[in-house]
């Protein structure tokens, strides 16, 4: 689903909101087991752990070994939200996992918890193996002898964010490995997918494209991936179709022989067939977000977006070749790679972009042109008019956004120094029993008033 039928379309879920994917959105791994797979999950969870609902095992995994943030250090595992607002952040199923608090790196801890899991299952029965590494994202770190292939990257942070991609590599080579020795890799599907571009600020680049990591420029949201699997028809082929992330939900449940509910409104399609043999995408358009909270933009308006839309909300949709952004886009320089910094920072902000122009729309022709470099929207507004009419039908059927403030409960202080779930169930009864009872308090009070 979009992040528009989730309520999670503003930024992320923060450590100390007591928000979740919903409850009511079934998952993959639920769908999975009903149809006899295993479910496990290594890696980052960062979907939310305020109630014990919440959580990886009672959203479908058997087992989880893991972080619950969306961010911390690699050897302690420990993460601040804010000074003060500080825990320990790695988990085995439900329980703080401190046994495991031995300064080994997350990217080795989690391939070792792999091996385990595929070296202790039959492969003959079915497997789904969630694995979702915390490299490459801030803080910057990885184990010494990966920065000796890198010395001649002058700047620190580039250097150390290839060191980290290089021990990534090692990693998906050795649960490739594992995946043959353990006898499950002639009837294995490994996808390895992204969840956005890389942020420049931080090591990443997206160079040539435009923009970084939180914004909605092809650099922010434009990913690569591959699949690997001997059941694929074509093998070393590129696909250049539309594929977006919601697809991976319908292609794996229909290729695992399980049921999607009639009922169930998915944004996704089955790709397997565009993936494995080559055939067009039945994906036609991609609502990449409409972001109703993000900073309007000032010069924003109905007008601007001929009365179908107002320009000042944060949106962006793809439609075939065309894509759309309105409202306050983000940071979009083209920012060539810190590999180079070494030439003067001139060299790598020489395309900054003005915003004296005042602009809330752009069209580009992302095929012919995927740096976003020739804006097309003053010359063909009947498209910009069709793209924002577009938007507008998927706006009617967005849900609320959820983003609560801060829980001052959420603090680790108060929880054995771990981060995890906080909200008790019975203080919800009682707050509930409250107000049953204030109710019938003010009923009590409307019948004598009327009476």
């Amino acid at each position: 689903r979009y992040q528009i039928h989730t309520g999670l379309q503003h930024s992320i879920i923060r450590p100390t909101q007591p928000n979740c994917l919903p409850l009511d959105n079934v998952t993959l791994p639920q769908k999975l087991k009903e149809v006899g797979y295993s479910t496990h999950m290594v890696g980052k969870w960062h979907l939310g752990f305020y109630r014990r609902e919440c959580m990886p095992t009672q959203r479908g995994f058997d087992t989880f070994f893991g972080s619950l943030l969306g961010s911390g250090d690699y050897y302690t595992h420990f993460k601040c939200d804010s000074p003060g607002i500080c825990g320990y952040d790695l988990y085995e199923n439900d329980n703080a996992a401190w046994d495991h608090d031995n300064g080994i790196y997350s990217t080795q801890m989690y391939t070792q918890k792999v091996q385990q899991i595929l070296a202790s299952h039959n492969p003959r029965k079915p497997i789904f193996l969630y694995i979702a590494y915390q490299a490459v994202h801030s803080p910057l770190q990885a184990p010494g002898k990966y920065f000796e292939h890198y010395r001649s990257i002058n700047n620190i942070n580039r250097r150390r964010y290839a060191a980290m991609l290089a021990c990534l590599d090692e990693a998906i080579n050795n649960v490739t490995l594992a995946l043959k020795k353990y006898g499950f890799y002639e009837n294995s599907i490994i996808i390895y997918s992204s969840d956005n571009g890389g942020q420049p600020m931080a090591g990443g680049s997206n160079w040539p494209l435009r923009g970084s990591k939180g914004t909605y420029w092809e650099g922010g949201i434009r990913a690569v991936g591959f699949v690997h699997s001997p059941l694929l028809k074509n093998k070393g082929s590129v696909c250049k179709e539309l594929v977006h992330i919601t697809d991976w939900f319908p292609t794996l449940i229909t290729l695992a022989e399980g049921q999607i509910d009639e009922d169930i409104q998915l944004d996704g399609y089955d790709i397997w067939e565009t993936i494995s043999e080559g055939r067009r995408s039945p994906r036609v358009d991609i609502l990449h977000n409409i972001d109703p909270i993000y900073t309007k933009a000032k010069n924003g308006s109905w007008a601007a977006g001929y009365g179908i839309w107002n320009t000042a909300i944060q949106s962006a949709i793809r439609v075939n070749h065309w894509k759309l952004l309105t409202g306050n886009p983000g940071y979009s320089d083209w920012v060539p790679p810190q590999a180079f910094s070494n030439a003067g920072p001139n060299r790598w902000h020489n395309e900054r972009v003005s915003w004296s122009a005042g602009k809330t729309v752009w069209l580009f022709n992302i095929t012919a042109d995927p740096y976003e470099r020739v804006d097309l929207s003053t010359r063909y507004p009947d498209v910009v008019k069709q793209l924002l009419q577009r938007l507008s039908q998927f706006n009617k059927t967005a849900v609320p956004v959820r983003y609560p403030p801060k829980d001052p409960r959420s603090n680790p202080k108060l929880n054995g120094g771990v981060w995890g779930p906080w909200f008790k169930e019975d203080e919800k009864k009682k707050k509930s029993d409250k107000s049953k009872g204030a109710n019938k308090q003010k009923k009590n009070k409307n019948k004598k008033k009327a009476n």
